[in-house]
């Protein structure tokens, strides 16, 4: 097959993990697969994605369009480089791509047009947009059931013209990995370490971490609260820490491995307002950790084998803290709950099933 993947950007995400995992198993199975994305690649360790990508001798493409008044270069760029070798398929990921990506692909005469639905974002403009460009679509992936719910109510996207088909992880790659030393953030070796590891944006819902700080990481405890991550929110969050104290609460940048600090953590914090599918509940799940996550897209799914006992409903901090603080005091809990989830990980998400469930997805639209 000759597939063609669009994406918005490159930077170390969800999605643009997924797009990688699934180019990279395409290519090794002799399938002919090319990228382009929208943006320009990223510098520096955010260019994690981009450069296994050509070190696996895959093409990548930009559009150069770091800005809003630059996607219509990109755009025409994309048409070009269509024409110039059409493929059998066009895969698009995210908003941008979903919408201009399968727009350029019809007018170049790509005939099978596939777009990546990753989240249940409710945002009546991008609705409206986006639900235009699914009319161009000759089917959709989802990420997960409720995202597909999603898709089909909100954006108008038939059950017929959709499937699901879950992120995946590396399982060993968190399994094999090296616990960071808290010693390293000054912190004693025994910290108890509730972990919050995404964007620091609003949709995270870290404002419930913040009303809880008094139990996920009381004075004089050697219960500790780590944040990693970047965003809008980061400078008052900092403000936030510091008046907490480093003692009680860190907040560190945007990390190239996580897999560390997760295998050195107690439990994974995520109080997310909505969500697709998580990676980092994947990520989490791979390192032997119990989540505690609110009951929003996709994660309720991930831990679909646990009866809710790591799921609360989302908004409610007193319902969140009360399943950290279960993990917090029992560590034989949380191995027992952490090793369900590693076994969870390893059977139903690995990278080669979710590339074969695309490829064999691909060939069903091919057929057809």
């Amino acid at each position: 097959m000759r597939v063609d993947f669009v994406i918005t950007e490159l930077f170390v995400g969800g999605a643009e993990r997924c797009l990688t995992e699934l180019a990279i198993g395409m290519a090794q199975q002799g399938d002919q697969v090319r990228v382009f994305s929208f943006a320009n690649l990223p510098e520096g360790e955010q260019r994690l994605l981009a450069d296994r990508l050509l070190s696996a001798g895959i093409d990548i493409t930009t559009g150069d369009a770091d800005h809003a008044n630059q996607f219509l270069r990109a755009f025409r760029r994309l048409q070009s480089w269509f024409k110039e070798s059409p493929p059998d398929i066009c895969q698009t990921f995210l908003f941008h791509a979903n919408v201009l990506g399968t727009l350029a692909a019809k007018r170049s005469g790509v005939n099978t047009r596939i777009g990546g639905i990753r989240v249940a974002e409710s945002k009546p403009i991008r609705i409206h947009v986006e639900r235009f460009a699914a009319r161009q679509m000759t089917s959709a992936v989802c990420v997960s059931s409720a995202v597909q719910q999603f898709a089909q109510r909100q954006l108008k996207i038939e059950q017929s013209r959709s499937i699901v088909i879950p992120n995946s992880v590396n399982v060993s790659r968190f399994v094999d990995a090296v616990p960071m030393s808290w010693t390293d953030l000054q912190w004693p070796p025994d910290s108890v370490v509730s972990l919050f590891i995404g964007r620091l944006h609003p949709q995270k819902g870290i404002d419930l971490l913040q009303r809880q700080i008094d139990v996920l990481a009381p004075a004089n405890s050697n219960r500790r609260l780590l944040l990693v991550g970047d965003g809008p929110l980061r400078g008052d969050l900092e403000t936030w820490a510091e008046k907490i104290g480093a003692d009680r609460v860190r907040i560190l940048p945007w990390q190239k491995d996580v897999a560390p600090i997760l295998k050195a953590s107690r439990v994974l914090v995520l109080p997310s307002r909505y969500e697709g599918m998580p990676n980092v509940v994947l990520e989490a799940m791979a390192s032997g950790k119990p989540v505690v996550c609110s009951r929003v897209q996709g994660s309720e799914e991930l831990l679909s084998h646990d009866n809710g006992k790591q799921a609360f409903a989302p908004g409610d901090d007193n319902a969140m803290k009360k399943l950290v603080e279960q993990f917090l005091c029992d560590q034989s809990l949380c191995e027992e709950v952490g090793l369900k989830n590693r076994r969870r990980a390893e059977v139903d998400f690995s990278v080669a099933s979710m590339v074969d469930a695309y490829r064999r997805h691909y060939q069903s639209v091919l057929n057809r």
